[in-house]
């Protein structure tokens, strides 16, 4: 049966749904005991008596609002993730920092952390860190939906979320005339060259208010240890997702003394450069969808094998002529008319390989295009692209990428014949030509060399930090551990399972090879739609 745009979006969104709705039914069923205090009458207590007094219902405390720590000042708020519903408690400050050390007379800029208070009236004293991924990601607008993954860890320890420079409300490197030209071009797919002219746009809009050639990683080090020292100098456990773990592991270097622990998921060793094995990540991401799908009867019988037909379909888009394709907004639900292009499906195959959820339609996506029903691809490509855009801070990404990795990138060969090439090495060489940024710092490359104790995280089947970096990095750790979690994609282990869990023992015990993980065997993929109503029974 053919499938349209809209119900493909509605297939993401039931899986997107179901996904959050087992989140909130591990909250609730996770949640720490509060012996009978939670505002109900213990089943037996009404007519144990008939002359026993009425058992008066416990009030909830009214909490604080306010909350001093070390030099700190921090006001009761409220976190939300934007386009959605969910919040968490938790209490709020600006905190200034020079935007460039280096210059005494530089402007001052307000970073935006957060202190997640949890369950103890005497929580540990260290206190855990959570490094958000991107570069360009929130820490505090992310935070929500990975809030299941800290609950075991809010038993005993407050949780530090702190907006890296240029993300979030920590001065963004916002260019809002700028944005408002590329929406109104309402191209899916622009050129490199417009993307360049609209970036070097940006760049001079920025100028007017931000120095983008200081917000990078080397940036963030300092201001976490500022923020740190100022919180009271506790020591921290660093937990870093995706790039969050380039963070980590450069602020343990730097300030080693003042780290207790380190939790890496997706890892990004120190050596790798940004953008330089994308291409070969994601092949080797779907070649083990594809080898699922063709271990499975129903699916293979559904797709064949949808790894050649979805390089069949790209060689014959990169051909041409591109096909004009009309399809429903996923927005706005209004028919447009856009070009599809071998890059648009690279690119929606890429991100929708980041996820088990959206990996499950891949197949039949990939399906529905071959046979010539190119809408469903078109309409993932500007919601994948549009929600992206929402949740990362596109000039921080370029103030890291320039600095940090562009000046290293050059075409791979052996990459030439595969879904990426080398496009995106292309791009980051172009676009950086116009962002500013500073030479890159000295040795900043280099492996990453420790003794503290670290626990590192990857899904199988991760299109972009595959758990061959967490084992290059492993080589380093003289107290480490790595952990492989069955079909999952990035930076999605350390919410699945019994994780949390396993995170929570390491960090109370500091003994990674002693985390007993069988438990991880039981989490795996979802398996591929075979058509639009779901999996194969």
């Amino acid at each position: 049966m053919k499938m349209n745009g809209r119900m493909i979006m509605r297939i993401v969104a039931a899986v997107i749904l179901l996904a959050a709705l087992g989140w909130q039914w591990w909250g609730k069923h996770h949640a720490p005991s509060n012996g009978g205090s939670n505002g109900t009458v213990p089943s037996g207590a009404a007519g144990a008596s008939a002359s026993a007094p009425a058992m008066a219902i416990p009030v909830k405390p009214v909490p604080p609002a306010k909350l001093e720590m070390g030099k700190l000042a921090l006001t009761a708020c409220e976190l939300k993730r934007p386009h959605s519903s969910a919040t968490v408690a938790a209490f709020c400050a600006d905190f200034p920092v020079p935007e460039n050390r280096a210059d005494p007379a530089s402007r001052t800029i307000d970073l935006k952390l957060a202190i997640v208070k949890g369950d103890s009236a005497v929580p540990e004293k260290d206190l855990v860190a959570y490094l958000a991924g991107g570069p360009g990601q929130s820490a505090i607008q992310s935070y929500p939906e990975l809030a299941p993954a800290f609950a075991p860890l809010l038993k005993h320890h407050d949780l530090l979320l702190l907006d890296q420079r240029g993300t979030g409300d920590s001065h963004p490197l916002k260019c809002p005339d700028t944005e408002k030209l590329e929406k109104q071009s309402g191209e899916v797919s622009p050129s490199l060259d417009q993307r360049v002219q609209w970036l070097g746009q940006c760049a001079q809009e920025i100028g007017k208010t931000s120095d983008p050639r200081y917000y990078t990683t080397s940036d963030a080090v300092a201001d976490l240890e500022a923020v740190r020292h100022a919180l009271g100098s506790p020591k921290l456990d660093l937990v870093g997702v995706s790039y969050g773990t380039r963070v980590a592991q450069h602020f343990a270097a730097a300030h080693p003394g003042a780290v207790r622990s380190i939790v890496l998921d997706g890892v990004v060793p120190n050596q790798l450069v940004v953008g330089e094995t994308f291409a070969e990540a994601l092949e080797h991401s779907l070649k083990l969808q594809a080898a699922a799908c063709d271990a499975a009867p129903a699916c293979k019988k559904a797709y064949g094998d949808w790894y050649t037909t979805v390089h069949q379909l790209y060689a014959k888009l990169k051909a041409g002529p591109a096909p004009q394709v009309t399809f429903e907004d996923p927005y706005s639900y209004e028919p447009v008319t856009k070009t599809l292009t071998a890059d648009t499906l690279a690119g929606v195959v890429r991100l929708f390989s980041y996820s088990t959820v959206t990996a499950a339609l891949l197949p039949l996506a990939v399906n529905e295009a071959a046979h010539g029903n190119y809408a469903p691809l078109m309409g993932q490509s500007k919601l994948l692209t549009g929600d992206l855009s929402a949740s990362i801070e596109g000039g921080m990404q370029m103030s890291v990428i320039c600095t940090e990795d562009a000046s290293l990138l050059s075409p791979r060969p052996q990459d030439a014949d595969m879904l990426l090439g080398n496009e995106l090495i292309k791009d980051f060489s172009a676009e950086c030509k116009v962002w500013p940024h500073n030479p890159m710092p000295k040795d900043f490359h280099a492996a990453f060399k420790s003794s503290i104790p670290t626990l590192m995280i990857s899904g199988e089947r991760d299109p972009v930090t595959p758990p061959a970096n967490a084992a290059e990095v492993l080589k380093g750790l003289s107290d480490g551990r790595s952990l492989v979690v069955n079909g999952l994609g990035h930076a999605e282990a350390i919410n699945a399972g019994c994780m949390p869990d396993l995170v929570e023992q390491f960090i109370d015990k500091l003994q990674p090879e002693k985390l007993d993980a069988q438990c991880l065997k039981r989490i795996g993929p979802i398996p591929a739609f075979v058509d639009f109503n779901g999996a194969a029974p």
